[in-house]
C-alpha cells in the first residue's frame, strides 16, 4: 500500500526507517494485522496544522466586533473577534498589548494585524494579533483620552476654579521637557529675547515612548521639591497622537494637579489638546508660546514702571488723605480713652503718696517728735549711743539743732528690751 503523502510545510518530520513518522509528537502504530496502517499522534497533527496554518498565510489584516476581552495578570490579552455570521479567538502577547493606549470596548468594531497558528495543547485555530486599531475617529486613542478624563473630571481636576493665577514677574522658570528637543532651545531663546533677567531651572525628561510618561511626572515632582521656582512649564514639540501621549496618562495628570506652584502646559501644536492641557493652569498652543505666557516683555515691564512711577505720587496723596480721615473719626473716642487713663494712673498715684506718707519720718517729726543724729549720720537710738560732752545734731521737722550731751540718765525699765 502506498504511503501517505505528506502535508505540504511538513518540513520537520522525517520518515523513520521503519516506515513510520518521527517527530514532536511521534507515531502510534497499529496493531499488526492485514491492511493495519500507521497512525498520527494528536500532537503530530497539530504540530503539522500548525507549520502548514503558518506557512500558508502572511500576517493579514482582520476587520471584525470584540467580544469577551479579558486581560490577563499576565499582562497577555485574549479575545474574539466575529461579524454577523463566524467568529475568530485572537490572542495579544503581552509585549503588544503593553503598547495599547486602552483596553477596546465590548462590541467595539476593530480591525487588528496577525498571524494565524494553532495552540497545539487544546488544537484551538486562532490568530495572534501584533496591532489592534479601533474603527472610527481617534479609535483607542480617543477613548483612552476620554476615560482618563471623565475620571479626573469627576475628582474635579479639571474645574476652572481649581485655576491658579500665574506669577507677573517670576524670578524662576522651571521647565520639563526633553534636554536634547528643540521645545527647551525655544523656550530658552523666548525668555532670554523677553526677560533675560529671568533665571531657567531644567528638570529633564523623557517624553515620549515607554515610561516617559513616569519620567515626565518624577521631573515635575523634582521642580516641586526644590522649592526654588515660581512657574512650571510642561512641554515638548509636535508629533503624532503616540508621540504625545505621555502627557495623556495619568502619571503626569495626577503630578501637575499635586505641583505646589501654577503649571504651564505647552505640548504640540495649536490643534493638540492633552490631559496635561486640561489638568494645567494654562494651557499654551506651543512651548514658545508657553515662554511667552511664563514671563513679561521687558518693553512692556519698562512702560509698566514708568506708568507706576507717575501714578504713585497721587496713589500716596490718597492713601494720606484716607488715614487722616480715619484718624478724625477716631479722635474724639482716642481723647476721652486717654482722660480715663490719666484719671486712673492719677487715683493709684494719689493712693500710693497717702500709703508713702504715713510710712514716712518726716510724718513723725510733724507730729512733735525729733530725731538725733551722731557727726556721722547715724541715728543714735539708745542711752549706749551717747556719751558725755559728745555732740549731736537733733532733727526736727523744719531743720536741725546742735547739741552736746551734759549727762545720760537711763530708763531702768527699757534695759534688756529688744529695739
Amino acid at each position: 500500500m502506498r504511503e501517505p503523502d505528506l502535508f505540504p510545510g511538513a518540513g520537520a518530520f522525517a520518515r523513520a526507517p521503519t516506515g513510520g513518522l518521527a517527530g514532536r509528537g511521534g507515531v502510534t502504530t497499529a496493531a499488526p494485522g492485514a491492511g493495519a496502517g500507521q497512525a498520527y499522534t494528536v500532537s503530530a497533527v497539530n504540530a503539522l496544522v500548525r507549520e502548514v496554518l503558518e506557512g500558508a498565510f502572511p500576517p493579514l489584516w482582520v476587520a471584525g466586533e470584540v467580544s469577551g476581552w479579558k486581560r490577563h495578570t499576565s499582562g497577555h490579552c485574549y479575545f474574539t473577534l466575529r461579524d454577523a455570521t463566524a467568529q475568530l479567538r485572537c490572542v495579544m502577547f503581552r509585549s503588544d498589548a503593553q503598547r495599547l493606549p486602552t483596553d477596546p470596548d465590548e462590541g467595539m468594531e476593530v480591525r487588528v494585524l496577525g498571524t494565524l497558528t494553532v495552540y497545539e495543547r487544546r488544537g484551538d485555530y486562532q490568530l495572534v494579533v501584533r496591532e489592534l486599531e479601533a474603527e472610527g475617529a481617534g479609535g483607542l486613542w480617543r477613548l483612552a483620552f476620554e476615560r482618563l478624563r471623565a475620571k479626573l473630571e469627576a475628582e474635579g481636576l479639571l474645574a476652572p476654579e481649581r485655576k491658579r493665577a500665574l506669577p507677573r514677574f517670576p524670578t524662576t522658570v522651571a521647565v520639563v521637557t526633553s534636554p536634547v528637543g528643540a521645545a527647551l532651545q525655544d523656550i530658552l531663546h523666548v525668555i532670554e529675547r523677553r526677560a533675560p533677567w529671568t533665571r531657567v531651572l531644567v528638570s529633564p525628561a523623557k517624553v515620549q515612548g515607554d515610561g516617559a510618561a513616569e519620567d515626565v511626572a518624577r521631573a515635575i515632582e523634582r521642580v516641586a521639591l526644590s522649592g526654588e521656582a515660581d512657574v512650571l512649564i510642561v512641554a515638548r514639540g509636535g508629533g503624532s497622537v503616540e508621540d504625545l501621549w505621555a502627557f495623556n496618562e495619568e502619571p503626569v495628570a495626577r503630578a501637575i494637579a499635586a505641583c505646589p506652584i501654577p503649571v504651564i502646559a505647552g505640548v504640540g501644536h495649536e490643534i493638540d489638546v492633552t490631559i496635561a492641557d486640561l489638568v494645567a493652569d494654562f494651557r499654551a498652543p506651543t512651548p514658545s508660546v508657553a515662554a511667552e505666557t511664563a514671563v513679561p516683555d521687558r518693553a512692556v515691564l519698562v512702560r509698566y514702571l514708568d506708568d507706576l512711577g507717575l501714578r504713585m505720587p497721587a496713589a500716596i496723596r490718597q492713601l494720606l488723605a484716607e488715614r487722616r480721615g480715619e484718624v478724625m473719626l477716631q479722635r474724639t473716642g482716642l481723647e476721652r480713652a486717654i482722660r480715663d487713663v490719666v484719671r486712673r494712673k492719677g487715683e493709684r498715684m494719689r493712693q500710693a503718696a497717702g500709703k508713702l506718707e504715713a510710712l514716712s519720718p518726716l510724718a513723725s517729726l510733724r507730729r512733735g517728735y525729733a530725731v538725733p543724729l551722731g557727726t556721722d549720720g547715724r541715728v543714735l537710738r539708745r542711752t549706749a549711743d551717747f556719751g558725755v560732752g559728745d555732740r549731736f545734731r537733733l532733727r526736727v521737722v523744719d531743720g536741725s539743732i546742735a547739741c552736746r550731751v551734759e549727762g545720760v540718765d537711763t530708763d531702768q525699765d527699757a534695759e534688756g528690751r529688744d529695739e
